[in-house]
């Protein structure tokens, strides 16, 4: 062989070998666990990958997803959590209740967890602090307690309420889930000198059963945010209107299909911080120094159509501060 055709060989590899080298490195894995079904987090998940997009990240190209979708229910997400932890992924975004977040924080202590809900990351042990959670887990809370002051406030503007008139609750109580926010809300109706009904509802069943009782004894009904509600939407909106009864929504989704009124926060600004934080923390960024943030803006939506079916007068101060009115 000729020296010159060495040199040649010699550098060809020096060229393909870093090629190869390249194509054999594994991509970097997100695992995504959802509490519900990937129609109801097609919004959310859409600004979680614009966010991870800031930090230069885009899926299939530079980082891989794992999906584990527990479709509402709850009693999966242990199960899920540690399947994630088995297929060693870099990053597990533990999303859509307090209990995904609690169940990926039973299953790990060393990889990263990001969390994005409405509940006290404090008073469910996920963080030691907010400006430095100094564990494996941060994230974004939508939690306030002012949240559901308003939202009894927004009911006493809308329905003709006295003192000691009685309002109901519609909750889906299961471990880690709507505790903390109910002990809040109960605090809330106490203080507008209203009294509550607790209505706990995990079935189809229990929700025609929940629905016949408060029409029965309460004036206006509180349905919290839970992924099972959201996924039956429909249903729930379909007995509010046959009962007859006012009811007030974390999510404009309820009112967008006949529902009377919500006010929440807008959960896409929550996501789309842990999206940057994902992507942050694949560059280094230790969970532990990064702050738990808290990314409250709020939506009130109004449909003056159903208000109009129940008999009921839209205020103007609701229709001011309205960001978006239904006519339909």
């Amino acid at each position: 062989m000729r020296r010159r055709d060495v040199v040649v060989l010699l550098g060809g590899s020096l060229v393909a070998s870093p090629r190869v080298a390249f194509a054999q490195t594994p991509l970097p894995v997100i695992g995504f666990l959802h509490a519900s079904t990937p129609a109801v987090a097609a919004e959310p998940l859409a600004a979680f990958h614009e966010g991870l997009k800031e930090t230069g990240y885009v899926e299939g190209e530079n980082v891989a997803f794992e999906y584990r979708w527990a479709e509402g229910r709850y009693d999966r997400l242990p199960e899920l959590a540690a399947d994630l932890v088995r297929s060693n992924v870099a990053v597990i975004a533990a999303v859509g209740v307090t209990a995904a977040a609690i169940a990926a924080k039973n299953a790990t202590a060393t990889i990263p967890i990001l969390f994005a809900a409405g509940f006290d990351p404090l008073k469910t042990g996920l963080v030691a602090s907010l400006n430095r959670p100094g564990g494996n887990a941060t994230g974004a809370t939508m939690y306030t307690i002012a949240l559901h002051a308003k939202r009894v406030q927004l009911l006493r503007d809308l329905v003709p309420l006295s003192r000691g008139d009685m309002v109901a609750t519609l909750v889906n109580i299961v471990p880690g889930g709507s505790e903390s926010e109910l002990n809040d809300l109960r605090d809330a109706v106490r203080d507008a000198g209203l009294q509550l009904r607790v209505l706990n509802a995990s079935t189809d069943n229990d929700l025609y059963t929940a629905f016949a009782e408060a029409s029965s004894v309460t004036k206006a009904i509180v349905v919290t945010a839970d992924q099972f509600f959201a996924r039956r939407r429909d249903l729930i909106v379909g007995l509010a209107a046959r009962h007859r009864l006012p009811a007030i929504y974390s999510l404009r989704e309820y009112v967008a299909v006949g529902g009377l009124i919500s006010y929440g926060v807008r959960f896409t600004a929550a996501y789309r911080v842990i999206g940057n934080y994902a992507g942050r923390i694949l560059k280094g960024a230790r969970p532990a120094e990064l702050p738990v943030q808290n990314p409250t803006v709020y939506d009130l939506t109004i449909n003056r159509k159903a208000a109009k079916e129940l008999g009921l007068t839209t205020p103007r101060i609701i229709l001011l501060q309205a960001d978006e009115i239904f006519d339909g």
